[in-house]
C-alpha cells in the first residue's frame, strides 16, 4: 500500500513528476504552525483524480475497449490433480478450463442479473455468495453489482454456526452456494454442503424456511458434484433449491436497477478475515473498491496484455479487489487455477497459460517453492515454464526478505510488490512499487497510495502523531475508509474515528514505523506485542530471524504467560520437508549427527547469535500446520490458546 513524504526526489512508479511532487510529509502540529520535529505523517498524490463512476458504469467502458480480450480464465479441478505422477501436460489440461472474454462476462452477468431480478432481488438486497474461485462467482459479482444489490462474499468453509451467524446478521434474502466446498490442498476431495444446509433448513425437499435465518427466502445451488465424484449430494431430490443452471436461461439484455446507482452507496460487505475471534462486516462502496483496484493496478504496472494467476480467495479483499478489480480496471486477465488453493494447480496454470503474474500470501509461496524443490514435480515442469512470469503481489501477512529473494531467483518474480491494508480500507493503503530500491521492497510495505493519508500514532493517545522512526499504531484516511460495520455502531466507533478537523481515520491495530522517505515498516500487531520483564519484543522480528534458520519451513511467534517475566517468547515451528526433529536436547543414545536434524536448542541458539539472548524463545513446539484464515493469515489467538494448553499439560 502506499506512501510518500517531503524530501522525496524521485517519482513513484506510474506517477508523473507533477503528481510525485505533491507527496509530502507533515503532521497535525505542523498544520497548527508548531512543527519542529518531522512527524510520521504522509499523503499520497491527488492525481489522477478519483473515479466517480459506479462499478457497472466503469465496467461498461472497459468492455467497450477490451471486449474481445480474456477477462476471466478458470480452471476446474480434474482427476489429474490427484495423480502427481502423470505429466503436467495431461493433468489439468485446457479441457478443464473456462475462458470468458470481457464481452462474454458482460453478457453472462446480464443474464444472471435478469434471472436474479425474477427471483425478487432488488437494489439494496444482500445477496450472499459462498463459492470458491470459479467462473460462477466471477460472473455473479457483476450481476449483483448491476442490480444495485449488495454482494456478500462468504468463506465457503464456514461451519454451520459461522454461516448462520453471517446470514442472520446481514438479514440475507438470497444465498448462492456450491453443492460441495473445495478444500485447500485437496483437489476433488471436498466437503458436501448438504448437512450444513439441512442444519438450518429442515424442509429442503419442499421449501426454504429457517427459524434461525427468517429473512432467507431463496437458496441457489451451484452443482459442482462432477468435480467431486466421491462426494454425495442428491441434487435432484431437493426441490426447494433453485438450480444455478436455471439462472442461465434468461435474457442477456442490459438490466436497469430499480433506482439509479450512486458511487457512494454500499455495494460490497466484506467480513474481516478472522485473525481475531470476532469477524466484523465492513460496508464498502463503489468508490472504495473501484478506485482501490485501479490504484493497485497502476502502481504494480498492470497492462491489458497481462495474465495474472490469483489463488487468494474471491471472498476476501485480496482476491476480489487486489485481484478482480485491479485486472478489470485495466483490461488484463485474471486466472483462477483452482476453486481453493492448490500449489500444483497454480504452477501448472502459470506454465500452461504463460502467465505474467502470480499473487499469494507467504504460506502459498512457500508451498509452491517447496513443490518445485520436489524432483518428481520439477521433472514434469516444462523448461521455460516461468519465462514470462515477472509481476505479482504478496499480501495478507509479512513476507520475510529471504522468501522474497527465493521468489525472485526461482520463478522470476522480479517485479513482486507488497501490499498492506485492512478490509476496512478497501483494502490497500500502502504499497511498494517495482522500481523501489530493493531494500525498501523487502524491508517495508511501501508508501502511501493516491488520495490517501497515513500516520503513525501513540496507541495510548491516538491524537498524538509520533516522530519519524518511532513505533506506534498505523492509521489511514481518505476515500478508501469503509462506511462502517453493518448494524454495529459500537464496534464501528472503536476504530473508525473522526478527528478535530472532521477527517475520518481508520485505526489498524498494527504496529508500524515510518522512515524519512515515507516508507512504512509493519513491526507486528499491537495486541501480539510480547512484554517480557517490561521490555517490548516484536514477534515479527523474531519470526524473520527463525525463518532463515536451516531446517525451518515456517514459524509463528506468540507470547505466553510467565511467572518471572510476565510473558515469555514461544515459537511454533513447521520443520522443512526431509528434516527430523528432536523435542529436547539430544540425550544419551540419541543419534543427532545427521545434518538434517533440527533441535529446539538449534532454534534458541540461532536467535541468540543473530539477534539477542532475551529474544530467544523459551518454548519451542513443532507443528505440522497452523490454524489459518482462508486467506492464509495465521490465527495467533488460537496459537496462544494452544500454547497455554501445552504449558498446563507440561506442568
Amino acid at each position: 500500500m502506499g506512501r510518500v513524504v517531503a524530501g522525496i526526489t524521485r517519482p513513484v512508479a506510474g506517477l508523473t513528476q507533477s503528481a510525485a511532487a505533491v507527496l509530502r510529509l507533515r503532521g497535525h502540529h505542523a498544520r497548527r504552525g508548531a512543527a519542529t520535529a518531522r512527524l510520521s505523517y504522509a499523503e499520497g498524490p491527488t492525481e489522477p483524480p478519483l473515479l466517480r463512476q459506479t462499478v457497472p458504469d466503469h465496467f461498461a467502458t472497459v468492455v467497450s475497449k477490451y471486449g474481445d480480450r480474456p477477462a476471466v480464465i478458470c480452471r476446474a479441478p480434474t482427476v489429474g490433480d490427484l495423480l502427481p505422477s502423470i505429466p503436467a501436460s495431461q493433468a489439468g489440461s485446457s479441457s478443464g478450463s473456462t475462458t470468458l472474454t470481457y464481452e462474454a462476462l458482460d453478457s453472462m452477468s446480464n443474464t444472471l442479473a435478469n434471472s436474479l431480478r425474477s427471483l425478487g432481488v432488488k437494489k439494496g438486497d444482500r445477496v450472499a455468495v459462498s463459492l470458491g474461485n470459479v467462473v460462477e462467482n466471477a460472473a455473479l459479482t457483476y450481476a449483483i453489482f448491476k442490480l444495485g444489490a449488495i454482494l456478500v462474499p462468504l468463506n465457503p468453509t464456514f461451519n454451520q454456526k459461522q454461516l448462520v451467524a453471517a446470514l442472520a446478521h446481514l438479514e440475507v434474502e438470497v444465498l448462492i452456494i456450491g453443492a460441495v466446498t473445495d478444500l485447500a490442498y485437496k483437489p476433488c476431495r471436498g466437503r458436501s454442503n448438504l448437512p450444513l444446509l439441512e442444519s438450518f433448513l429442515p424442509n429442503l425437499e419442499r421449501k426454504i424456511e429457517s427459524s434461525e435465518v427468517p429473512s432467507l427466502r431463496t437458496v441457489v445451488l451451484v452443482d459442482n458434484t462432477p468435480s467431486h465424484p466421491e462426494v454425495k449430494f442428491p441434487v435432484a431430490d431437493l426441490h426447494a433449491l433453485t438450480p444455478y443452471s436455471i439462472l442461465l436461461d434468461s435474457s442477456s439484455r442490459a438490466v436497469t436497477p430499480d433506482s439509479p446507482l450512486s458511487a457512494d452507496e454500499t455495494i460490497n460487505i466484506q467480513f474481516t478475515s478472522g485473525t481475531t475471534s470476532l469477524p466484523k462486516a465492513a460496508m464498502l462502496s463503489h468508490t472504495n473498491i473501484l478506485n482501490n483496484g485501479r490504484f493497485i493496478a497502476t502502481r504494480m504496472g498492470l497492462i491489458p496484455e497481462d495474465k495474472i494467476v490469483v489463488p487468494p480467495p474471491l471472498f476476501h479483499c485480496f482476491g476480489c479487489v487486489l485481484g478482480y478489480m485491479a485486472t478489470a480496471t485495466t483490461g488484463a486477465a485474471i486466472m483462477f487455477p483452482s476453486p481453493a488453493f492448490d500449489p500444483a494447480s497454480c504452477l501448472r496454470m502459470v506454465a500452461e497459460e504463460e502467465a505474467t503474474g502470480l499473487y499469494g500470501v507467504a504460506t502459498m509461496f512457500v508451498a509452491e517453492l517447496e513443490l518445485l524443490s520436489n524432483p518428481a514435480f520439477a521433472s514434469q515442469t516444462p523448461e521455460g515454464a516461468f519465462r514470462k512470469l515477472r509481476k505479482g503481489i504478496a499480501a495478507g501477512s509479512s513476507v520475510p526478505e529471504s522468501l522474497m529473494r527465493r521468489l525472485f531467483k526461482t520463478i522470476g518474480l522480479q517485479d513482486l510488490v507488497i501490499c498492506y491494508g485492512q478490509t476496512e480500507t478497501s483494502p490497500v493503503s500502502v504499497m511498494t512499487a517495482p522500481d523501489d530500491p530493493f531494500e525498501k521492497r523487502t524491508g517495508s510495505v511501501g508508501r502511501v497510495m493516491p488520495h490517501t493519508a497515513v500516520k503513525v500514532v501513540d496507541p495510548r493517545d491516538r491524537t498524538r502523531t509520533l516522530p519519524i522512526g518511532e513505533r506506534g499504531e498505523l492509521a489511514s484516511s481518505g476515500y478508501l475508509v469503509m462506511k462502517g460495520y453493518y448494524n454495529d455502531a459500537a464496534r464501528t466507533a472503536e476504530d473508525r474515528i473522526e478527528d478535530a478537523n472532521g477527517r475520518v481515520w481508520m485505526y489498524s491495530g498494527d504496529e508500524a514505523r515510518m522512515d524519512e522517505d515515507g516508507y512504512i515498516e509493519i513491526t507486528g500487531r499491537i495486541k501480539d506485542l510480547i512484554i517480557r520483564g517490561g521490555e517490548n519484543i516484536h514477534p515479527l522480528e523474531v519470526e524473520n530471524c527463525i525463518f532463515q534458520c536451516p531446517g525451518v519451513q515456517e514459524v509463528s511467534v506468540v507470547g505466553v504467560p510467565d511467572d518471572k517475566h510476565g510473558e515469555a517468547v514461544a515459537a511454533f515451528v513447521v520443520p522443512a520437508k526431509g528434516w527430523d526433529t528432536i523435542s529436547e536436547d539430544a540425550g544419551e543414545g540419541t543419534d543427532d549427527s545427521s545434518p538434517k536434524v533440527l533441535r529446539k536448542e538449534d532454534i534458541r541458539r540461532w536467535v541468540k547469535e543473530k539477534l539477542s539472548g532475551h529474544l530467544a524463545p523459551k518454548y519451542v513446539w513443532w507443528i505440522d500446520e497452523y490454524p489459518k484464515t482462508a486467506s492464509g493469515k495465521i490465527q495467533k489467538y488460537r496459537l496462544r490458546d494452544k500454547a497455554v494448553e501445552l504449558l498446563k499439560e507440561a506442568s
